[in-house]
This record gives C-alpha cells, structure tokens and sequence, in this order.
C-alpha cells in the first residue's frame, strides 16, 4: 500500500519538526521544503528534504505534488517581517494545495484575539487583534476559509506558548531559563497573580496527528483549541521546574519590561517583544471543550516529565540516571502565544 505523503514547511522549526517526527511514526513519507536541503538531509535522513524556499510559489507547488496534507508550519524568524512574508506564504501554501487536492494543516495563534475575547476563547470567539501581527493572523485564518469553500480542507490546532526538547527560540528556552545553561534561576514574564497557558510540543504533534487520522469527520474548514498546562497563578511552572531541577529555592526573577520597553527605541525586537506583552498581563484560556469533545481527551503529558524532558533536550540538566525521558517528536523554534 502507499503511504500518504506530507509536506512539512517549517520542519526545522518547533511545531513542525515535532508534527513531521510523529507523522512519520504513523508511517507518512514527509517531505521537507528548505532552503539548504542538502545539508538537512545529511543531518535529518528521516525525511526527505527538497530544496526550496517557502516563499517562491513555484517551489512549495513543485514540492506538495502527491501530498496528503501539507503542514504549514513556517513563520518568518523571531517576529521581524511579519508584513512581508507570512501571507504570501499562506498563498503559496493554499495554491499547493489546491493543484495537489491536499489537506492543509496549520497550527494557530492567540495573536487573533483581542481582550474582548478574553479570559475563556473558543474557536467561534471573535477576532479582534490588537496588533499588527494579529492582524495579519486574521487575515491568513480568513484566507484558509475561502479556500475552504474552493474545496480545500483545512484544520487549524490552537494551543498556548510552546515549550519542549530542543526547543531553542521561545520564551521558556529565552526567558524562563536560558538553553544551554544550567538553571540558576527562573523568569517569570507573566504579571504577579497572572495565569498563562503553554503547551507542550509533543503533546500538540500528536493532537493534531489524531485529528488528522479522522480528517473525513470534520468540516471543511475546521478549528480546535487546547489546553495544554494552564499556569493558573504564573507559579505553577516555576514550581515543576523547582521539582525537576530538585532546588526547591531556586530563586523567581521579575521579567525586566521597564528596560525593554526603555531600549525598544533601539532595539527593534523589543519593540515586537512589546507588542505582545498584553498576553502576559491578563489571563487567556483557550477552551479545548470541542477537542475534548470530538477526540474524548487531550494528549496530555504530566507537567514534571514535560519540564524534564525539556530542560534535558535544552541541555540544562544532564539526563537523570535510571530515568526514561518520552521520546523526543521534534524539534522546536517558535512559541504560538507569545
């Protein structure tokens, strides 16, 4: 029997690193655009890695022929050119689609709700942004729904700040605790009081993978949220890393917002850091009742043995002796929240 095929764009970035590991577990040949193929495909021989860039209509076309499902996972680095990449890409991904008669799989942002939305968001909550990258996040949702009316079926997985092995570019690698480096203390972005939502790389891969198996139950256009592990007090992850790391003293440090805020004239990516700092000072819940609905749970790894694995993969803790970490699904780049 052939096995379907998957276009990964954005498989050397968190989510889609992870989402490609756990569809080629359930035996999908992955395919992976980039821009360096030859390189990756020395690094990562698991896929097959094509050359090309995500931004050249012609190449994600070329590269999504006889593809299943291609998995949109692809972001401009860091949050710099927002404006001038991420909807081309959305096109390309959706013309791809189309001429291959794949299902386009995405994972999606809190940027698209604004604080009307907030604390509990569901999926049919309305999307008032109150920044430019929100914006432009409404707008690709809305193009993906067109294209869903011109027979293009499309599932978006909402889920909170990622976190997990190997994940070196968001606020827990960054912030929380800086990868590479044994933890000596912790930050805490979120306001005093403050709940806030993260989720779990490999958790998220193998909801959207489960969802994806019974792709023909859902709508054309269909959207879930998770839960992932909701912060409830902004404490609860300082407190699993206190665990994990055994320093039940280690030392919880305010995020400097004054300072950024201060250098952001200066420094351009504290001026993206700045914008999204609404995120962190209010509590936003997404609603996963209708996964949990249509799935009968949410994948769910308990929070010490994610923090654990993470700290491992980041190489902040060496690997603990006569203990068996879940495997790793992936590697990670971007945060979807924050």
């Amino acid at each position: 029997m052939k096995s379907a095929i998957a276009l990964v764009l954005g498989a050397t970035g968190g989510i889609g690193g992870a989402v490609a590991t756990r569809l080629h577990r359930d035996g999908y040949r992955v395919r992976a655009l980039h821009r360096n193929a030859g390189v990756m495909q020395r690094r990562l021989p698991i896929f097959e890695w094509v050359q090309g860039d995500a931004m050249i209509a012609n190449d994600v076309v070329t590269a999504a022929a006889g593809a299943d499902v291609i998995v949109h996972a692809v972001n401009p680095p860091g949050y710099r050119n927002w404006g001038t990449m991420v909807l081309p890409m959305i096109d390309n991904t959706i013309a791809a689609a189309k001429r291959a008669g794949a299902t386009i799989l995405m994972p999606g942002t809190v940027y698209n709700y604004g604080p009307d939305s907030f604390p509990d968001v569901r999926e049919d909550s309305p999307q008032n942004p109150v920044s430019v990258k929100g914006r432009i996040r409404v707008e690709l949702e809305r193009r993906l729904e067109i294209a869903s009316t011109e027979g293009v079926r499309v599932l978006i997985v909402r889920a909170g700040d990622y976190f997990g092995p190997g994940a070196a570019n968001n606020w827990f690698s960054q912030v929380v605790v800086k990868a590479g480096k044994p933890v000596t203390s912790i930050t805490n972005p979120a306001s005093p009081q403050t709940g806030h939502q993260w989720a779990y790389l490999p958790d998220v891969a193998e909801t959207m993978a489960r969802l994806l198996a019974v792709s023909d139950r859902l709508p054309t256009f269909a959207r879930f949220h998770m839960d992932g592990f909701f912060d409830r007090d902004g404490i609860q992850l300082a407190a699993a890393i206190r665990r994990v790391v055994g320093k039940p003293d280690l030392p919880i440090k305010r995020f400097p917002w004054l300072l950024v805020r201060l250098s952001s004239p200066l420094v351009p990516m504290f001026r993206e850091l700045l914008e999204m700092r609404y995120l962190w000072k209010q509590i936003v819940r997404l609603d996963n009742r209708a996964l949990v609905d249509f799935l009968g749970e949410e994948p769910h790894t308990p929070i010490d043995h994610a923090v654990r694995a993470t700290l491992e993969g980041l190489r902040c803790l060496p690997p603990a002796a006569g203990l068996v970490s879940p495997p790793e699904r992936g590697r990670s780049v971007e945060g979807a929240m924050a």
